[in-house]
């Protein structure tokens, strides 16, 4: 008798050899939730620019493609339960992901794409490619089930800058009709949520809801948290939780492991604290909004 195949989840964005970034952030908490994961670089650094100077190279539209046309040769492309995208490279780049993601749903309607809108964050401003921008918010937010923007990256993407709670949810809602069912907004700092908290805020088509946690006092913030959180989501959802429920697990998870993070240090303790991914150790409620 043979076991069952555990779901697959292509995970499409940047990776580095040292630190828990892009695909080095995303792959193991699904793993860990139990899915299999065919991860595709976007880019390959020694380590992310946190730690200031790097090697490597970025992946063009071409390579990324090819690794697309083996796995559609091998047959594995109709197979895939959903498909994640973050850091780009280019908008060529993103692109070809679209075009997988369409050729995808022909054979599995049901499979979702969740598009982490990578562009920037408060304080550094837009660190993508100047045309990422444009692309993302014309072409792969109305084409995805799923996005999670930051604050930063949802006020960039909506033209808005939400003076609380109620208009986010608006501009939130607005979003939406332009084509994704769920709006994940993280790092939410509206002027009605207290100094010491951080919100994260969800909406989809049968409500909204925030999460609130208090605010960790560690200077620098590890990278990849915003990676972690979305793969986390993901894997949530695609194991049948309800959003408000997925929304908290994942609220959790990143907590615990920046809760966990030694001060000073960059990155996650993704392995040392593995099983915050699995059972976190402490629950945040995600509050409905009207």
């Amino acid at each position: 008798m043979s076991a069952t195949l555990p779901p697959l989840v292509l995970s499409i964005q940047s990776h580095v050899a040292w630190g828990h970034v892009g695909n080095a952030a995303a792959v193991f908490p699904l793993q860990r939730l139990g899915f299999e994961v065919l991860p595709i670089h976007t880019v390959q650094f020694s380590n992310h620019t946190g730690y200031g100077q790097f090697r490597g190279q970025v992946f063009g539209a071409e390579h990324v493609g090819e690794v697309l046309l083996g796995l559609r040769e091998r047959g594995v492309l109709p197979r895939l339960s959903a498909v994640l995208s973050g850091y780009l490279g280019d908008a060529d780049t993103g692109r070809v992901i679209l075009e997988a993601v369409g050729e995808i749903r022909q054979h599995n309607p049901s499979v979702r794409y969740l598009c982490d809108p990578v562009m920037g964050d408060v304080g550094r401003g837009v660190f993508v490619n100047p045309a990422i921008p444009d692309f993302l918010r014309d072409q792969a937010i109305p084409f995805a089930n799923i996005i999670t923007p930051n604050q930063f990256e949802f006020e960039l993407l909506t033209g808005s800058k939400p003076a609380n709670l109620q208009e986010a949810v608006k501009v939130a809602r607005q979003l939406r009709g332009r084509g994704p069912d769920v709006v994940i907004v993280t790092s939410l700092a509206t002027p009605d949520i207290p100094d010491s908290e951080l919100g994260t805020l969800a909406v989809n088509g049968e409500g909204a809801w925030l999460v609130t946690t208090p605010r960790l006092a560690l200077h620098p913030l590890p990278n990849g948290m915003g990676d972690v959180f979305s793969a986390t989501l993901l894997g949530r959802l695609l194991a049948g939780q309800a959003l408000p429920q997925a929304l908290e697990l994942a609220t959790a998870t990143l907590y615990a492991l920046v809760e966990q993070t030694a001060d000073g240090a960059r990155d996650l303790p993704l392995v040392a604290a593995q099983e915050q991914i699995v059972a976190p150790a402490k629950r945040f409620v995600a509050q409905p909004l009207a």
